[in-house]
Order: structure tokens, then sequence, then C-alpha cells
């Protein structure tokens, strides 16, 4: 990393929400976020110099473009303020936090702003199905396919067990864990969920296929949902923390970044490895191991936590080897041996994931990064994990398309 990037400080909205079922919008997401992110972080809205916004698929869902233009009417200090929206699927918001650092690092800015927002609860579950699938290629990876994301996470699911073997008592675990620790997380979707052992079960009552390999507990939910972030240099993260009376060091920080853009379609990256062999997705890894090498860590045993991407069980258990966890086709021991348990020996989504936490699209890697930031400060509450000090997070977009990891300290 060139230069610190302080996080200071940021905001999520309850994920349990129907906003639509309130009567409320878009809009109104997008404003409660930021307001009581201010408020949270002790900032102003005249202090924000730019403002960056996550979002996927708007157009579909509200029918709304442009959402930078939202910020002057959340605040009058904020009308004149350059904004910039970014798109990368389920990654949107970590491709917002990529380039508000950009910013920062060029020496534009020096305080950023950055929002991911999705609204998706507002339409009938297929038609948000048929929103969602936009993010596969049209017309060669959606056709025949009811509900293209669990379709094709359930491929994965397959292709690996192909090559490896997969249990899917290992899937169960981590759908499992997942929904427990969000009984932590004041903010989950999933938090008053009950469940009987039932619920985890190859139960077509209690836990129905949804396709393949996927399973309704396998699944992330759909979500309203938005989060932000106040992003800022040492030299202005030096000014707030004079101000607001805090020790520069105990400031979060982004201390390193990875981000990568594999082909598309899911058939030729597995037909890559197939013969390549290695992990199934090399540019996951790559994306992974850059954070690392950019914060100046060797690997995993550097962590004290991992917020990662969980659209589906099987999507964390390929992070587990991905992050360096387990050797390829071995993430079966991490998960037998506890290691990613709020009590393991590295923690994997306290938080609850998005499996139980809830996954508004646009605003998943924004809120990994503000839980990673709440983790090292220590202000985690009920889902810290003790003696977090450094923490990573991985946001994929797609098929493993779009690839994200950020390495989080303190």
């Amino acid at each position: 990393m060139s230069i610190d990037i302080f996080v200071l400080g940021g905001a999520q909205t309850d994920f349990s929400r129907n906003w639509a079922r309130q009567d409320l919008t878009l809009f109104d997401l997008f404003s409660d976020v930021i307001t009581d992110g201010l408020e949270q972080a002790r900032l102003d809205p005249v202090d924000i110099q730019v403002g960056h916004v996550g979002n996927f698929v708007a157009e579909r869902f509200a029918n709304q473009g442009l959402l930078g233009g939202f910020f002057g009417h959340v605040h009058p200090d904020f009308a004149g303020l350059p904004t910039t929206r970014h798109e990368a699927a389920c990654a949107s918001g970590s491709l917002a936090i990529l380039a508000a650092m950009a910013d920062l690092e060029a020496g534009r800015y020096d305080l950023a702003c950055v929002v991911g927002v999705e609204m998706m609860r507002n339409v009938p579950g297929q038609l948000a199905a048929e929103h969602l699938g936009t993010a596969a290629w049209a017309g060669k990876e959606t056709d025949g396919r009811t509900y293209v994301w669990p379709s094709l996470f359930s491929d994965i699911a397959e292709e690996y067990d192909q090559r490896y073997g997969l249990k899917r008592e290992h899937l169960s675990a981590i759908s499992k864990k997942n929904f427990q620790n969000a009984r932590a997380n004041p903010f989950a979707q999933t938090r008053n969920w009950s469940f009987t052992a039932q619920s985890f079960a190859a139960d077509d009552q209690a836990n129905p296929i949804i396709e393949g390999w996927m399973r309704r507990h396998d699944c992330a939910q759909v979500t309203d949902g938005a989060a932000c972030i106040f992003l800022a240099t040492a030299e202005r993260a030096k000014t707030y923390a004079d101000k607001c009376g805090v020790n520069l060091e105990n400031l979060a920080r982004i201390k390193g970044w990875g981000h990568t853009t594999s082909p598309m379609l899911l058939s030729e990256k597995l037909e890559k490895t197939r013969v390549s062999g290695g992990h199934m997705f090399p540019w996951t890894r790559k994306a992974i191991t850059d954070a690392y090498k950019r914060a100046g860590i060797s690997g995993p045993q550097e962590l004290q936590g991992i917020e990662t991407h969980d659209c589906f069980s099987i999507t964390e258990y390929m992070a587990i080897e991905h992050f360096g966890i387990t050797a390829p086709g071995e993430a079966w021991k991490a998960i037998e041996e506890g290691i990613t348990e709020k009590s393991g020996r590295l923690p994997v989504n306290a938080s609850g994931g998005l499996i139980g936490l809830g996954h508004p699209v646009g605003a998943t890697g924004v809120r990994m990064v503000l839980d990673g930031a709440r983790q090292v400060t220590g202000t985690a509450d009920e889902m810290q994990i003790e003696g977090a000090r450094t923490v990573a997070t991985y946001n994929v977009g797609g098929a493993a398309t779009a690839n994200c990891s950020f390495v989080v300290g303190a």
C-alpha cells in the first residue's frame, strides 16, 4: 500500500426490514444509512469531499439510476459533491471502496463516503431471481435455469464433488454456523429465526431443494439493506483523531487489497482449472494473496477473522481453501476441526455472513469492511472475536468473476 487509508466509521441498516412494506423507497435506505453513519462517526456532511456508491441493479428493482444524485437530497451540504456509481454484481460495494481509495491515494480528496445499497424485497421471488440473474451471461448461462444462481453454484458443488468429493454435512455445518452467529448480530435478517435439526438436513420439507446441491438453508437471503463507511488519508485521519480525542493508532485502516476479474462463463473457468489443477478459481486466490502481499502478511495464520462471501454454503466452503486455511480439496478438515467457528482458531463470518445476516447485493462489500473495522477496533459487541487485530474480507460478483479482497487492521 502506497499510503494508509483509514476507516473513520460507518453504519448499516437493519437487514431484517422490508422497506417497501413500510412505504419506504431506495432513497430512504440511502439517506438513513448515511445520516446514521455521519452521526456514529462524528462527522458533518460538509466534511465529505467525494461520494462513491456501490449498487448492482436498482434499475430493475426500483426503476432508478443515477444514484449519486441522491446525496444532495440527504443534506444540503452535499449539493455539488462529486459522486460516482460502481457496478460489479455482488462485488459492487467493494468496487466503490477501491475507487474511493484511488481518489484518496491520488491526492484528489482526503475524506470519502462509500455507500452500498440494494432494495430487493419489493418484487416477487421469481422476478427477483430474474433480476439477479443478469450478472450471468444472458443466453449462455441463464437459459433453462429457473433460479440462475442456485443452479450455477450447484454446478460448482457438483464439479468440486467430482474432483475431490463433497459431503452435505460439511455444507450444512457452514449454514448452521452462520445462522447461529447471526443470532448475536442486531442487524441480521435471520436473528430471530427458529430452526430444528431437520432445518439443515436433506429433508425435503424442512430444507427443500432449490437447485441441485443447493437446499433452502444453503442459500443467502433476498435482502433490503445499505451500509456506509468513511475513508480518510492519514493526514485527515490525524486531524479527525485529534478533534475526537482518540488515538490514531486505534483507528481501523485498510492495509491491503486485491482485485481480479476472470472470464464470465463458469464453464470456461472450470474447464481451464480441470486441466491445470490447483485451486478451482485461481483468480479468486490471486485477489486474496494480492491483498495479503499489500498488507505485508504471509497468509491466514496472521489473521484473527475473515468476513467472506457465502451467497451459498459452497461459496464459503471454497473460500476456506482460497484463503489458504487448507489445501485444495481439504476444506472439510477446517470444518470438522472447528477452525472457522466463532470459538475457533480463525472465525469465519462472525457477523452471520450472507446466509445469516443477509445479502443486499450492492451493500455487501461495504458491510464486510465495516464489520472488519469493528472487529479490529474492539467495537463488534456480541460479535467480537477476542484479540482481533487483522481481519480479511472476500467479496465476489457472479460465479467467481469479480473478485475483491481487503485486509483491515488497527
